[in-house]
C-alpha cells in the first residue's frame, strides 16, 4: 500500500494564487485568517458551518478511565475537547 498524498495549505495558497491573480504568501495570510477565525468562533461555542462544504464545532469528550499504555496501570483520562469538522452531503 502507499502513502496517501496530503494537500498542505501550501498546495492549496498555490492553487488559489493563480486564478486570484495573487502572491502565494499573500493567499497564505488570507488562508491563516480564515482557519484561525473558525477556530476562535468554535472554541466561542459557535457551529461554523460553510454551506457546501462542511461544520466544524469543538466537542467536549468525558473524562474516562483507561490504562497507561507504558506500565499497565489503570489511569484516569480527563475531559477534553477538541476541534470537529463534518462534510456537508455530497450532491453527486
Amino acid at each position: 500500500m502507499g502513502k496517501t498524498p496530503t494537500f498542505s495549505k501550501s498546495d492549496l495558497a498555490r492553487t488559489l494564487s493563480e486564478p486570484l491573480n495573487l502572491p502565494k504568501s499573500k493567499v497564505e495570510a488570507f488562508i491563516d485568517v480564515v482557519f484561525t477565525s473558525i477556530r476562535a468562533r468554535a472554541e466561542a461555542g459557535a457551529t461554523v458551518a460553510i454551506a457546501g462544504f462542511g461544520r466544524f464545532e469543538v466537542k467536549a469528550k468525558a473524562a474516562r478511565a483507561g490504562r497507561n499504555p507504558a506500565t499497565g496501570e489503570p489511569m484516569q483520562i480527563p475531559e477534553s475537547r477538541k476541534l470537529t469538522f463534518r462534510p456537508s452531503k455530497s450532491k453527486a
